[in-house]
């Protein structure tokens, strides 16, 4: 990954000025400022050689006066850029080796106990731990108190419903919640599951398994999946052919631009 540091980059004798560089990085979250640097200035050489392209084929769009630089891009790549459409064929047979994919979410009924704990007060949830553990013995012991339990010491509204959390699927609670519920099989939960509220004991009343889905409820899916990935490639070899002719100095292109090919 090479860029100048002091020298204005240039494609095919147009200069980008480092302050042009400098001012496109607050658009390229990176881990260094120099990866931010570099991935502004490889997008702005990107979009130079697509404008001088288009400046070529006539595909120029204004705005008034004004060139419209994202319409004449896209202009550019209507024309140039073959996209072909994923066929039945290729549909059916990504469905067919990713079948494990296209299942229905699976579902829980579930019950638990709250014991709330502030997340800032590390001191107070170590106790809280404690009394969940020793709650959790009484409970492996007489599974049948589980209801008594809830309404004596239960920080969650389900308590006035035996603690019901009702049905769920994935995304309808917090996540470091949702994490681990999901790979409990039914019955009493062995140990306490952390939470930002708290610690829950929990129940798993029963559990619904993802069904597989048919390939008409995911064809629409499937092939939208297929043509962005069509679209990259063709996005993809079509830069590199206009860079292989391109005099492009200050910079050494990486060869992916997988970051810039959306």
């Amino acid at each position: 990954m090479y860029l100048s540091e002091t020298n204005d980059i240039s494609v095919n004798g147009k200069a980008i000025s480092q302050d042009v560089i400098l001012a496109e990085m607050q658009y390229h979250q990176a881990e260094t400022a120099e990866a931010a640097r570099y991935s502004a200035a490889e997008a702005l050489v990107i979009r130079e050689l697509l404008l001088q392209r288009a400046f070529a084929a006539d595909c120029n769009v204004f705005n008034g006066e004004e060139l419209d630089e994202e319409a004449t891009i896209e202009a550019l790549l209507v024309r140039e850029v073959a996209v072909p459409k994923s066929s039945d064929e290729e549909i059916q047979r990504y469905f067919d080796n990713n079948r494990n994919r296209f299942k229905s979410e699976p579902l829980l009924e579930a019950s638990h106990i709250l014991l709330s704990a502030s997340p800032e007060d590390s001191k107070g949830r170590a106790e809280t731990l404690k009394q969940a553990e020793i709650l959790l013995e009484q409970l492996q012991k007489k599974p049948a108190s589980f209801s008594k339990l809830v309404l004596k010491y239960s920080a969650c509204p389900s308590k006035e419903t035996g603690g019901s959390l009702g049905q769920l699927s994935k995304g309808s609670t917090v996540p470091e919640f949702e994490r681990q519920i999901f790979s409990l099989k039914e019955g009493l939960c062995q140990t306490p599951i952390e939470s930002r509220y708290g610690f829950h004991l929990v129940k798993v009343d029963r559990k619904i398994e993802g069904r597989p889905l048919p390939l008409e409820m995911v064809k629409e899916q499937i092939s939208n999946y297929l043509q962005h990935k069509v679209e990259r490639r063709a996005f993809r070899n079509y830069l590199q052919e206009l860079m292989e002719v391109a005099e492009i100095t200050g910079i050494a292109m990486d060869s992916a631009l997988s970051a810039h090919i959306q």
